[in-house]
């Protein structure tokens, strides 16, 4: 079952303190990286959205969704780059059960 692909959903927000170019960077290379690795299903800027409570100080962030389906690896590596990458508040991937 290793090779299988399997349904996932990613929301992703980013920090705004570093400005809109910054956001459109994350923006831009984490939908690259998704559209090159797997099939993209639904991707909807949420845009910039007040937080439930403040991460480092922030109270907004910009929120990014996007679900596709891979085989397995790829969410491990995309959660690994989320969290190594700088302006990346929180990141979510969630493996969907099929209907």
């Amino acid at each position: 079952m290793s090779n299988q692909t399997a349904n996932y959903e990613a929301t992703m927000i980013f920090s705004l303190t570093s400005g809109e170019d910054a956001v459109n960077a994350l923006l831009e290379k984490f939908k690259n990286m998704i559209e090159q690795n797997t099939t993209i299903g639904k991707v909807e800027n949420w845009g910039k959205r007040k937080l439930a409570y403040a991460i480092n100080d922030e109270l907004e962030g910009y929120y990014l969704y996007v679900e596709f389906s891979s085989n397995p690896q790829f969410p491990a590596e995309l959660d690994r780059v989320l969290k190594i990458t700088d302006g990346v508040m929180r990141s979510l991937i969630v493996r969907k059960e099929a209907v």
